[in-house]
């Protein structure tokens, strides 16, 4: 895809998403700089994931307004909406986040009560 410094485009970084504009455009990489976050990065660390006792549980902000990063010009997609205010792009993404992960942790609660009665069930009064 052709892609000219000022077009808008979504681009991942990281665990996390966001809308930016291209700036520069070097052979196969552009770069970008923030301006909304569409998805919150994730937290914790990404090479042992669902794990809370590692030696470093990170905890990562979202990039910043303008900040600059370069990106395969290969990984990113045109933008074409409204670029909504930062600030608030990332209390929603964040907000999404927390929810998401408070669903998961509602499921999870769940499954572990389903299988504790399964165990029960199973392995209680056999011989």
């Amino acid at each position: 895809m052709f892609w000219n410094p000022g077009d808008k485009v979504r681009v991942t970084q990281r665990t996390g998403e966001y809308i930016a504009e291209v700036l520069e455009i070097h052979d196969t990489k552009l770069l970008v700089k923030v301006l909304a976050v569409t998805k919150y990065p994730q937290q914790g660390d990404l090479h042992t994931s669902y794990e809370v006792d590692v030696p470093l549980f990170h905890q990562r902000p979202a990039l910043s307004y303008q900040e600059k990063f370069m990106t395969p010009a290969a990984s990113v997609i045109r933008y074409n909406g409204e670029v909504p205010d930062y600030k608030e792009s990332v209390r929603k993404a964040m907000e999404r986040e927390m929810e998401k992960l408070k669903k998961m942790a509602a499921w999870s609660e769940r499954c572990l009560v389903e299988l504790e009665a399964m165990y029960k069930e199973t392995f209680t009064n056999t011989k």
